[in-house]
């Protein structure tokens, strides 16, 4: 995770030289607060920590700033309006502070006061159990994912874009034209527009860009056969998956909940359901990283399909 050292202090740095690359993989948030220990967030007990966590400090957030922006906070304008920055190997750091204000529009973040330092995670193969119930009769069908935080929504999705745009031909199954529309910078990870995330030659990248706009902005300019997009729930973001359906373009997307009834309780999911804009629904839980999946009328497919995070 040299990414990851090269942006936080020494002692910080010191304190995560754990020793094997298989101990990283447990790890999932690294949070440094001003005047708090570092608080290391790991799906299974991790040893080899140097000593007890040491308390950051102010001048280290100074430090790690300079680090994460080359010395040049100007760099950071439009990250720092927006929460988070993303660094080289797709890892995103959020950060808090003191919020600038303008005319009613958050403008940017000053005085840093907290990171959180998001590991990327790719599993090549994760979606792997899922592509015979959403490959059906020679195309991908209009997927939803729905699960709570950490379930491995993203994770899922970003190996689904590059397994479609490289094919599977052992399951003669053809490379597509994969449009990632990627408002958060989460999926592809991208680092001055470059995906810091492996994918296949035929996948295009709207990084930071707003999921409706940029739907429709793909649709009009790179002819996509299929749409990944993450997060969506707003009236626009309907507007835009119905336009790609009825376009002919496959839309596979995320969506935040607890279960698929969960979901259907908001207004902008439920027109979705009742349009008929999915043909499939994969439900992630957070017990063990299992899925089911399920048509819309609510017949269950399949159910503990392990997704790892």
């Amino acid at each position: 995770m040299d990414e990851i050292l090269r942006i936080v202090p020494e002692t910080i740095k010191k304190y995560l030289n754990i020793g094997t690359q298989e101990d990283w993989m447990w790890i999932e948030e690294i949070r440094l607060r001003i005047g708090k220990p570092v608080e290391v967030v790991s799906t299974k007990p991790v040893s080899g920590y140097n000593g007890p966590p040491p308390v950051f400090s102010e001048k280290e957030a100074a430090l790690m700033m300079s680090l994460l922006s080359q010395h040049s906070l100007y760099r950071l304008e439009e990250e720092l309006r927006r929460g988070y920055i993303t660094i080289s190997g797709g890892h995103r750091v959020g950060i808090a502070g003191r919020v600038v204000v303008e005319k009613g529009e958050v403008k940017g973040l000053r005085e840093i006061s907290s990171f959180n330092i998001r590991i990327a995670k790719e599993k090549l193969g994760v979606c792997s159990p899922y592509i015979q119930h959403i490959y059906q009769k020679g195309r991908w069908m209009n997927t939803l994912i729905v699960g709570s935080p950490k379930t491995g929504k993203t994770t899922l999705l970003r190996d689904l874009a590059r397994q479609i745009s490289t094919g599977m031909p052992q399951k003669s199954i053809p490379p597509k034209t994969v449009a990632i529309i990627d408002e958060r910078s989460e999926i592809a990870g991208c680092v001055r527009g470059v995906p810091q995330h492996h994918f296949g030659t035929k996948v295009d990248v709207l990084d930071a860009c707003p999921k409706a706009e940029g739907m429709m902005m793909m649709i009009r300019s790179m002819s996509p056969e299929v749409i990944i997009v993450d997060e969506i729930g707003r009236e626009e973001d309907v507007k835009a998956v119905m336009e790609a359906v009825h376009a002919g373009v496959t839309v596979i997307s995320t969506v935040h909940g607890h279960s698929v009834s969960d979901v259907k309780r908001r207004p902008a999911i439920k027109t979705l359901i009742e349009q008929h804009a999915f043909d499939s629904l994969i439900e992630l839980t957070g017990i063990g990283r299992k899925g089911n999946i399920r048509k819309l009328n609510g017949e269950r497919l399949s159910t503990n399909v392990v997704i790892t995070q």
